[in-house]
């Protein structure tokens, strides 16, 4: 199965989270790989203490404004390529992509690639796509999409970002 969490509200990642904490508890084998993120997320540090979660990351710790560059693509692309390693070789029963949708619409690899990778999953293996913006191609691949929309956000009202809470 193919599910997508996309939309432009909060809790894409920490849905995928929850699913990853479920399926470990469940005594299934998960990978979680994120495209654009790097560094010590609190999700991060909570998954690394769980034995039955890979947590690899595929990002820069730049944060992306304008054009990606060189070394934006080339974290992207390796990321994938492990991606699809994991979800091939029969090691994995979940495999998380994080940011993947984002990392597509920026072009940090293309769509044909993406589309291989969501192609050859296993039937007995569960792939999870997070992200804004996830491309029509993905959706209609996809066995369970959730949009996740935001009705209202308190970093409107100048709120910052909270340790535990965002990151």
């Amino acid at each position: 199965m193919i599910q997508v969490y996309t939309g432009n509200g909060k809790g894409k990642t920490t849905a995928a989270l929850g699913l990853a904490l479920r399926a470990a508890g469940a005594g299934l084998r998960v990978y979680f790989g994120q495209f654009l993120k790097k560094g010590g997320y609190s999700e991060i540090a909570g998954l690394k203490k769980l034995s039955r979660v890979t947590v690899v990351q595929f990002g820069t710790g730049a944060f992306i404004r304008s054009k990606p560059g060189e070394k934006e693509i080339a974290a992207a692309r390796k990321g994938l390529a492990a991606a699809r390693t994991a979800a091939t070789g029969g090691k994995f029963d979940v495999i998380i992509l994080d940011e993947f949708n984002v990392a597509l619409r920026l072009g940090l690899f293309n769509c044909k690639d993406a589309m291989e990778l969501i192609r050859r999953i296993p039937d007995t293996v569960e792939l999870i796509l997070t992200g804004r913006d996830a491309q029509k191609t993905v959706l209609k691949c996809a066995d369970l999409v959730s949009e996740i929309t935001e009705v209202k956000h308190y970093y409107r009202t100048g709120k910052k970002a909270r340790k535990g809470i965002e990151f």
